[in-house]
């Protein structure tokens, strides 16, 4: 059984409660860790009005990996059924 608890996270200097599953709780933390050294790194690096555009950046980051990651996937699963349709038609 899986057990939720309610923890705080500080994103961008808000803190925000979210109620996560306690195995996941790691990894949660370092998404937020993750996120927040992103915006510091933007920070250096470009002029923004206020952290909201900076939160947008990261997230575009974020997205575009995430959306190179599926398709990557997509590929690769396509060609892997198209070699197993391949053999199994040897077969």
């Amino acid at each position: 059984m899986t057990e939720d608890i309610l923890i705080s996270v500080d994103i961008a200097g808000r803190i925000y409660k979210v109620r996560v599953k306690r195995e996941e709780e790691a990894i949660f933390r370092n998404a937020v860790d993750a996120v927040n050294s992103n915006l510091k790194e933007y920070a250096k690096m470009y002029a923004y009005k206020d952290k909201q555009d900076l939160l947008a950046m990261v997230l575009l980051q974020y997205v575009t990996s995430y959306m190179k990651v599926k398709e990557d996937n997509l590929l690769g699963n396509s060609q892997l059924i198209s070699k197993l349709q391949e053999i199994d038609s040897i077969l």
